[in-house]
């Protein structure tokens, strides 16, 4: 059922010959956390560049995000070009108290040679149909106020910014995460 739904998902985007090798499905045992841990990095280092201090971003250690993929509370999806892993996302019943109810998209990231190809689409909108065969339908993200590109992927891909925000110190910055929300049908 997944193939065939991913298959003509595909067939909408406009350079279709891009996606000919791509596959999404979820993380198995054999997937090597450390190619994973290394497409947060990346990522982290290249759309967070002029956001989060230069100094912490250097300093993220190898690694860092392999221990939290096989989190059982966590499900991670992986987007494959042929055999190379090139964008992860996770999604989970929501962390957070006040929305129990809630399905909740915890990441989404590629290496950054992959972004902005529409790649995002395909993974994203595979998350929030895991989350909806979950029975979630209302699920929710956050995005950082300061991060217009990916702002602007939630907002053409149906999530609306609900106005509600969370500050955080990441490498000694204070940040604002606005969370934004999707309503399925």
């Amino acid at each position: 059922m997944y193939n065939d739904f991913f298959k003509l998902t595909l067939l909408h985007f406009k350079f279709e010959k891009w996606y000919e090798n791509m596959v999404i499905r979820k993380i198995s045992p054999s997937d090597s956390r450390e190619e994973i841990s290394n497409i947060y990095e990346q990522s982290w280092k290249y759309v967070y560049k002029g956001i989060i201090p230069h100094e912490y971003l250097d300093s993220i250690p190898k690694g860092q995000w392999c221990g939290a993929l096989d989190n059982p509370d966590r499900y991670t999806l992986v987007m494959l070009d042929g055999d190379k892993i090139i964008g992860t996302s996770s999604y989970c019943k929501s962390r957070f108290e006040d929305y129990m109810d809630w399905g909740e998209i915890i990441s989404i990231y590629f290496l950054p040679e992959y972004m902005g190809k529409g790649y995002g689409k395909a993974l994203l909108g595979k998350a929030v149909q895991e989350l909806k065969e979950m029975g979630f339908k209302q699920i929710f993200l956050w995005v950082l106020e300061d991060n217009h590109r990916a702002r602007h992927f939630y907002e053409k891909s149906e999530f609306k910014n609900s106005g509600k925000y969370m500050d955080n110190d990441i490498g000694g910055r204070q940040l604002r995460e606005l969370q934004y929300v999707y309503f399925a049908d």
